[in-house]
């Protein structure tokens, strides 16, 4: 529900503030008072694109911010996991603050629970809770595929499991077919690009190159290169250490450094004198490094090559190695994972007339599969529609359209040339459409009185009539819910007399499940209200009101504030929608009849309900 909204420097509107309370609340005023941009700042909470036009002349930016009461919200818990993730806050209240600026330059900022969010959050945050509905929105209803969609949501779940079974077969069904069209048209280039997989294989195979190759083998080239030079620096240093060449073992007897190194060490350990003695220990640590010196000096020496031919065999290595990385990679790593990829490619490529014969049958076997789940979820759609058309017309006749009937059809989508699709489900020459949302055209036609033969609405309900349908339509869509915020911007828009009163009593009852918020002109409308705001317009600097003088004045600025109105209050402001009488006797004697009439509706409403 929403509680509270603020709105600053939006269109007429300065700064203003309003609560809302639950059932039926109309907003009524004089026209150009600033009725539409509530409307429109709801729309903005509800991750609407915004447009800079709309800020007050003047003002750097517009601000909207809406409360909004998760306590009786049949879908609380989705909310809340929306505020979660984003990272926002619910009060201990269960509120919820969201907030939407607009910048003079057109960029646009959200919020949540106290959190900056981008601003399809709040979308996601709102769709639960808030549905606006202007004039445009009813345009939305001639659309074949906004009726689909709310078939769809009356059906609820049988349509919505049939749908994704549908959707997923389809998917398969049509990646199928798309491989399948790929293997026939490309036959000749997928089998030269298997014989070009398995020769690059082949020779990859050939030389079975390792990890680390063709650096490894090049190390060792370098090192074969330098043998000699490297052998006898290697030697020399060896038999300096040990006083022995090396000749394949180590020498077991004193040497030219190592032996001097350790008559040092004697002479020194032999001496009384701290400091030599502590050269002593120096020379000993000297001694066991030259030690390990000659040690892998040695190693080194029976490491190296022997065999003459090594390097001949290590540089006809690195040949057969450049040959795969000139081709496939920069390095052997590199065509290690490139023959990996062309396996994998190579498994995926079947332009055998077996591997085509069974791709075939699998489209076939798919294409059943879709056939079948479309006449499901055909079958689900139909049965609904004939449980919605009952209950639109049940409405409609309450909004006196007495005479007039919905009839929701639902009839199969003949495919053309270039479309996916499937057979009929009736075994006949047809062929279905297999769009995204099944093989069905849904439409709402329109019976206009006893006799008369359906039509669709998009050709035959005047703009009265749409209002209606689409009233009907959210009153039995909502009965399975509660705790909406539903915004009508003018939805009794073409009517009067009786059809007014209808859509007043209409609204009234759709509030005691949920809150509803109504722009209207209608008194008979504004009668059935629980509570009663009126936007009001100011004329500042001055200036005698909207209808004084000085409104248009050099340097005055308009103004709109919202007022919540007493039940006298209400009486003066009926009588001014009524024929501009609020300040006559005969005209608030009207608009208080008119008042006592709804209010006494509303308790027959109240009391039928209950029994």
């Amino acid at each position: 529900m929403l509680e509270e909204i603020r709105i600053e420097s939006l269109g007429v509107i300065d700064a203003s503030t309003a609560e809302f309370a639950p059932g039926l609340t109309v907003l009524t005023g004089e026209t150009g008072a600033g009725k539409t941009m509530v409307v429109t700042s709801l729309h903005l909470l509800a991750g609407a694109r915004a447009d800079a036009g709309r800020i007050r002349a003047g003002a750097d930016k517009a601000v909207v911010e809406g409360r909004f009461s998760l306590a009786d919200a049949s879908a609380a818990d989705q909310v809340r996991e929306v505020v979660d993730a984003a990272g926002g806050d619910v009060d201990d209240d269960g509120a919820v603050i969201a907030v939407r600026s607009v910048s003079a330059d057109g960029r646009s900022r959200a919020y949540l629970g106290g959190r900056s969010v981008p601003v399809g959050t709040l979308s996601d945050f709102s769709a639960p809770l808030l549905t606006v509905h202007g004039q445009n929105d009813q345009l939305r209803l001639l659309r074949p595929e906004r009726q689909r969609d709310l078939l769809d949501a009356f059906a609820g779940a049988p349509a919505t499991r049939a749908l994704a079974a549908y959707r997923k077969v389809r998917a398969e069904w049509v990646g199928a077919k798309a491989e399948l069209a790929e293997r026939t048209s490309r036959s000749r280039e997928l089998a030269l690009e298997q014989d070009h997989l398995t020769a690059a294989l082949a020779e990859i195979d050939g030389v079975d190159p390792l990890p680390g190759e063709d650096a490894e083998v090049s190390a060792r080239i370098r090192r074969l290169s330098d043998l000699d030079t490297l052998r006898e620096a290697a030697d020399t240093s060896y038999a300096a250490l040990t006083g022995t060449p090396y000749e394949g073992s180590f020498g077991d007897g004193a040497g030219a450094v190592l032996d001097l190194l350790g008559t040092v060490r004697a002479s020194l350990t032999g001496s009384d004198d701290p400091v030599l003695r502590e050269l002593a220990e120096r020379v000993a640590e000297a001694t066991t490094i030259a030690g390990d010196v000659a040690t892998e000096l040695g190693a080194y020496l029976s490491a190296l090559p022997s065999d003459p031919s090594e390097l001949e065999q290590s540089l006809q290595r690195q040949a057969d190695l450049r040959t795969l990385t000139r081709k496939y990679a920069p390095d052997a790593d590199g065509v290690l994972a490139w023959a990996a990829e062309a396996r994998t490619r190579l498994a995926g490529i079947d332009t055998s007339a077996e591997g085509l014969a069974a791709l075939t049958s699998r489209v076939a076997d798919l294409g059943r599969a879709v056939a079948d789940a479309a006449a499901k979820l055909t079958a689900a759609r139909t049965k609904a529609a004939v449980s919605l058309s009952r209950r639109v017309t049940a409405e409609l006749r309450k909004l006196a359209m007495g005479g007039a009937s919905i009839t929701v059809a639902v009839t199969p989508d003949q495919a053309g040339e270039s479309d996916h699709a499937v057979p009929s489900g009736d075994g006949g020459p047809a062929r279905l459409r297999a769009g995204g949302h099944g093989t069905d055209v849904v439409e709402f036609r329109l019976v206009a009185h006893d006799g008369a033969n359906p039509l669709p609405i998009a050709k035959s309900a005047s703009g009265g009539e749409l209002s209606r349908v689409m009233l009907a339509l959210e009153v039995v869509l909502a009965q399975t819910e509660s705790g909406l915020t539903m915004v009508f911007d003018e939805v009794d828009a073409g009517v009067g007399g009786k059809a007014a009163v209808e859509i007043g009593r209409c609204l009234a009852a759709l509030a005691r499940r949920h809150q509803v918020i109504v722009v209207t002109h209608l008194p008979q409308v504004a009668a059935f209200a629980d509570t009663h705001l009126t936007v009001g317009k100011q004329v500042l600097g001055g200036g005698k009101g909207s209808g004084g003088k000085g409104s248009g004045g050099k340097g005055k600025a308009v103004t709109s504030t919202l007022s919540a109105l007493s039940r006298d209050e209400r009486i003066a402001e009926l009588a001014r929608m009524l024929a501009g009488m609020g300040d006559t006797d005969t005209g608030r004697a009207h608009a208080e009849e008119l008042l006592v009439a709804a209010e006494t509706d509303k308790v027959e409403q109240i009391g039928a309900h209950a029994s």
